[in-house]
């Protein structure tokens, strides 16, 4: 089971093609999407209210069988920490538990909630640009991770001292951001091929991200 958590505001195909790549190489039997309630290293500003982000991602993913979508993270009060998730999902999964997490999300990684403890508890695979990681090469991990993992180069991943894997992945690298929507909804200007059609209409019928505009 794939965990793959992010704030999705809004969704987009990057996110959709990267969960599906990642659960193809892995065998994974199923990705689950969980949107955050609060992140806690994210700036609030221009983040859609939480109901609208879950309905965005449950239209995004419900026409993949492999893809599922919980609300964990919006019904727990306060911030949303990735140890709490992990641990939430490792009391009703029996199976290996593998997080999801883009590179620069993986950068920050050491000002995580007991980020020391995250590794101990599933495995971790890295989405990362084509040509952006040197497979084995210490300057791929943040500096507080090192003394904890040795590299594998037959399993092409470092291994933490619990055994648990941490795997870099490169995976086809749309130019698709969340950030990238909302300026071109704020602008009035074209999302199409960006964002799931389901999504689309769906931001279009609520009028979603706009400031003074009209949208096309």
């Amino acid at each position: 089971m794939g965990l793959f958590g992010g704030t999705f505001n809004p969704i987009h195909l990057g996110h959709l093609r990267g969960a599906e790549e990642i659960r193809e190489t892995f065998g994974l039997e199923k990705v689950i999407f969980i949107p955050a309630a609060i992140p806690p290293h994210k700036e609030m500003g221009g983040m859609m209210d939480a109901s609208h982000r879950l309905e965005m991602v449950r239209l995004a993913v419900s026409t993949n069988p492999y893809f599922s979508i919980s609300d964990i993270e919006l019904k727990r009060s306060g911030k949303s920490y990735s140890i709490d998730t992990i641990r939430h999902f490792r009391e009703i999964h029996q199976g290996p538990l593998f997080f999801i997490l883009g590179r620069d999300a993986f950068l920050e990684i050491e000002t995580w909630k007991e980020f020391k403890t995250l590794f101990s508890l599933c495995h971790f695979i890295v989405m990362a640009r084509p040509g952006s990681e040197e497979k084995g090469h210490v300057s791929t991990l943040p500096g507080g991770l090192t003394p904890y993992f040795k590299y594998n180069p037959a399993a092409e991943a470092w291994v933490h001292a619990s055994g648990n894997d941490l795997s870099l992945k490169e995976i086809t690298f749309l130019d698709i951001s969340s950030t990238k929507v909302r300026l071109l909804m704020e602008r009035g200007e074209s999302i199409r091929y960006l964002i799931p059609t389901e999504v689309e209409a769906y931001i279009r019928e609520k009028g979603l991200y706009q400031r003074d505009r009209q949208m096309k």
